[in-house]
């Protein structure tokens, strides 16, 4: 009976890890939201770490994050690193690209819970009386990553949350466009 159980068990393991190999090797997040407010106005907000704080939806996750900034205060090259508890982790974010009020790039370097790097752009397009701020994070799943994503969707750990923070971006920006 035990050879029988341990027998099914590896067999389900090796199930796991086949269907893991033919799993996508690359993954991504994406959301917009249209904001009553100029891409040069909603730039400000995302290329300045000290402002996203003030939006950020993984802050009522932990309010007692500890963040830190390196390197210049906006643009290319600075650095926010955070260390939260465990629905935050901790990491840091570069911005590597930065183009007003149109594009900023960011590599996110994951150390907990799990150690990764993810690239993230912010573009702001013009439609309307307003701007579409898309959110997309995207980057390569390794071979664990790959066996993540049989049990969880990136797409749903991290989609609200993209969806929480334009949202709370749309309040700051829009308050601000009314003054």
């Amino acid at each position: 009976m035990l050879k029988k159980i341990l027998l099914g068990l590896a067999a389900v393991i090796a199930l796991i890890l086949i269907v893991a190999a033919f799993q996508p090797s690359q993954y991504a997040v994406q959301r917009s939201l249209v904001i009553a407010a100029p891409a040069s106005a909603l730039f400000e907000q995302v290329n300045d770490h000290r402002k996203f704080l003030a939006w950020n939806p993984w802050i009522k996750l932990d309010p007692n994050v500890k963040s830190t900034f390196a390197g210049p205060a906006t643009g290319v090259g600075s650095v926010c690193s955070w260390q939260g508890n465990r629905d935050v982790g901790a990491g840091s974010a570069t911005i590597i690209e930065s183009k007003p009020g149109e594009l900023v790039r960011q590599r996110m370097d994951w150390k907990e819970p799990m150690e990764g790097t993810s690239t993230v752009d912010f573009t702001f397009k013009p439609e309307g009386s307003g701007t579409r701020v898309t959110w997309h994070m995207y980057g390569a799943n390794n071979f664990v990553g790959k066996v993540m994503c049989l049990f969880m969707s990136m797409d749903k750990m991290v989609g609200g949350q993209f969806e929480v923070g334009l949202a709370n971006l749309k309040g700051i920006a829009e308050a601000g466009a009314k003054k």
